[in-house]
């Protein structure tokens, strides 16, 4: 595997293969085991995410890479390899999740920032000699008819452009992810004021970044898709596509080699139908995609947390895999689903 920042984040986002966000926390992996009454524990955690690095199909022909939980990235499979190992051997990427949690932001109701700063240098150094090539931090804007404010957009924005210069430092490409909630409360906004909201966000990340002196040749955006607010959903897929190719044709400097999209909140089927409508479109960068609950909600289902269902869950995961890298090639229909 090539070293070379600029090489690592194309190789990311390149041949319409995307990146599987398997790096839910305890907390949260706990809350999707509770939805197939499986209990979570360490050995659970683990064969889970054994099942899916072990689908050859999938993490061969479609997946780039696996973003992971800490306790996963030095975790082994039942038989003794790393599972590391098990994403390389499939000639994956592994990264790691580094940031610690969205909390409330003093002074700012209704707004958070993105922790995880202190000893950060010291941890990307123990994640590299483990195998991480690659990480995430997640900064999350919450969106209202006042919200977010500037100090918000500000304070998250600068975490993430030290982050991203923290990993560069460390010779491990960032991923810098602002979220902008379609799913948070209110959740009644329109796709103007996520436009709106939106492009402002990503005027002051790629501020911030510029002025942290990020390479912009060695990091990849995950950004969310402009999309109205879930409780009042009414853009169609066409929209969402023109109004997040105009903001991101606005904002995101060519120089970025890809864009991999978060799903957020989004079925797993219209997460690969907006991903597809915008690769219809003439674009700069790479898109593609780096979902969680998008590409393994079925197969979580499909397992169910039972060995004799470990290939089901496979092929599930698999299916979904398949879906994404023909949406990130622009040649996803809903004919696709069927002829899988």
């Amino acid at each position: 595997m090539s070293e070379r920042l600029e090489d690592i984040a194309v190789k990311m986002v390149a041949d319409g293969k995307g990146l599987l966000a398997a790096d839910e926390s305890t907390a949260t992996i706990k809350k999707r085991f509770d939805t197939i009454g499986l209990a979570s524990t360490e050995e659970s955690r683990r064969d889970y995410r054994e099942m899916l690095f072990r689908s050859d199909d999938a993490m061969k022909k479609y997946i780039s890479g696996a973003i992971l939980y800490e306790e996963t990235l030095f975790q082994k499979a039942v038989d003794g390899t790393p599972l590391v190992d098990i994403i390389r051997a499939a000639g994956g990427i592994p990264g790691i999740k580094v940031d610690t949690g969205a909390k409330p932001m003093a002074g700012f109701p209704g707004e958070t920032v993105t922790e995880g700063l202190d000893g950060l240098a010291d941890r990307l150094a123990k994640y590299y000699d483990a195998g991480a090539r690659f990480a995430k931090w997640r900064g999350v804007i919450a969106v209202s008819d006042k919200l977010p404010t500037f100090g918000s957009v500000k304070a998250n924005a600068h975490a993430l452009a030290r982050y991203a210069a923290l990993c560069q430092q460390a010779k491990i490409v960032p991923i810098v992810e602002p979220e902008v909630l379609m799913d948070g409360e209110p959740g009644t906004h329109d796709l103007a004021r996520s436009e709106e909201v939106t492009r402002w966000t990503l005027q002051i990340v790629f501020q911030e970044l510029a002025e942290a002196r990020i390479n912009l040749e060695g990091m990849i955006l995950k950004p969310s898709m402009v999309i109205d607010g879930k409780k009042v959903r009414k853009a169609s897929v066409e929209q969402v596509a023109e109004y997040t190719v105009k903001v991101l044709k606005e904002t995101v400097p060519s120089a970025v080699p890809g864009i991999a999209f978060l799903s957020g909140g989004q079925t797993p089927e219209e997460a690969t139908a907006h991903l597809s409508a915008i690769n219809g479109y003439d674009l700069p960068w790479h898109v593609t995609f780096s979902y969680g609950r998008a590409l393994q909600d079925a197969s979580l289902k499909a397992w169910g947390g039972k060995a004799e269902n470990v290939a089901a869950g496979q092929r599930a995961f698999a299916h979904r895999a398949e879906m994404n890298y023909l949406a990130a090639k622009g040649s996803w229909t809903k004919d696709s689903e069927k002829a899988a």
